[in-house]
């Protein structure tokens, strides 16, 4: 509101906006040049950064009977490596499982029970890239089998 004897505020010149294309409503095309050049921005940087991790799993596919899966915790060729027997009988508390390295027996450990499942972690050593990891449990045929990457 002006006050009655004051001179009037100059005006004040507008900001020039690039004119807006056929289809185009005048000032959208700075944010959606700034929201593109964030997210090539973001990719850039993920494709920069080596990967946190390589986590893996995989497990028998079998409709009944044992249950087994390897999981893979690490990153490239240093991983620590699980065995799980998911569903194992009631009465067992405890079963040797064996870890295979492209075929070739590596190490026998004692899984034990956590909650409904029997597990073993093999601390975080170099497994390498391109290898087949595998695990077998006492009293189950079944074997499951993840490679390295």
């Amino acid at each position: 509101m002006r006050i009655p004897g004051t001179p009037a505020a100059p005006a004040v010149p507008a900001v020039p906006t690039a004119p807006a294309g056929p289809g185009r409503r005048p000032g959208r095309r700075r944010g959606r040049r700034s929201a593109l050049t964030l997210a090539l921005a973001g990719i850039a940087v993920s494709l920069a950064a080596p990967s946190a991790t390589a986590d893996s799993s995989a497990c028998t596919h079998h409709f009944s009977g044992p249950q087994i899966c390897i999981r893979l915790d690490g990153e490239g060729g240093r991983n620590a490596v699980t065995g799980i027997w998911t569903n194992p009988p009631d009465h067992v508390t405890a079963r040797p499982v064996s870890l295979f390295r492209d075929g070739q027996h590596l190490d026998t450990a004692t899984a034990t029970r956590s909650d409904k499942a029997l597990t073993y972690r093999w601390p975080t050593a170099d497994t390498g890239n391109g290898v087949e990891l595998c695990v077998k449990f006492r009293g189950s045929r079944r074997v499951a089998c993840q490679t390295t990457r």
